[in-house]
């Protein structure tokens, strides 16, 4: 994969870096002289491109017409926008990502300056945050399709609801997937008539609402007063 990447700040560093030792073909436009000096001391010299991400020139000597993402990650809402049409509209570049450095301005990164994926800091940080709250002791291992579904993985305690209920008759949620059950180190594929054991960690494939289900199913009821 090819990524061009404009913006050399510690974000896009970091970022490049990251792609590099995934073998992907990476390109990094950046215009500052005091950001260049750092980035050949931290990258490949053939990766850095100087100029001004948003002179389509420059982007077109760093290779943009062969992108397959586009990341906008200057310290400039504006320019991100900027990047994000040009790649889009002038170099038909299939996939765009932009970073949001003011939350304020989050309402501008759609499909009007052809941005496909928008980072906001203060959006994803609210969203752990909710999560981690109503979901408990069950954690999240990865995020799929842009983080609308998850890998979810959570040991079950004594006096959980889900104890002793075969996986068909758990009411889960059409979006909600029990993927494999480990129980005492062994993997186990669960089938719809499989009964959940107290210890068994359960690795499931779901949306933000059949976690929610599903961690409510797994946790120990509340004792009654």
């Amino acid at each position: 994969m090819f990524v061009l990447i404009a913006g050399g700040g510690r974000t896009g560093t970091q970022l490049a870096a990251l792609l590099i030792n995934q073998d992907h073909q990476v390109r990094v436009v950046e215009h500052r002289p005091e950001v260049l000096t750092r980035l050949h001391r931290e990258l490949p010299t053939e990766v850095i491109y100087q100029g001004l991400a948003t002179d389509p020139a420059i982007l077109a000597l760093a290779g943009i017409r062969n992108a397959d993402v586009v990341a906008a990650a200057t310290v400039s809402d504006t320019d991100n926008l900027v990047i994000c049409y040009l790649a889009q509209v002038m170099f038909q570049v299939p996939h765009t990502i932009a970073r949001i450095n003011n939350p304020r301005n989050a309402w501008l990164f759609d499909q009007k300056f052809h941005v496909n994926v928008a980072l906001n800091n203060a959006e994803i940080m609210a969203s752990l945050i909710q999560e981690e709250m109503s979901l408990g002791d069950m954690m999240t291992l990865t995020k799929l399709r842009r983080g609308a579904y998850s890998i979810v993985e959570e040991k079950i305690p004594p006096g959980a609801r889900a104890l002793g209920v075969a996986i068909k008759d758990l009411g889960l949620p059409e979006n909600c997937v029990i993927a494999a059950i480990i129980r005492q180190g062994k993997v186990i594929v669960p089938r719809g008539i499989t009964a959940l054991e107290v210890g068994d960690e359960v690795l499931a494939v779901t949306d933000s609402q059949g976690a929610s289900r599903l961690a409510s199913l797994l946790s120990a009821e509340a004792p009654s007063e």
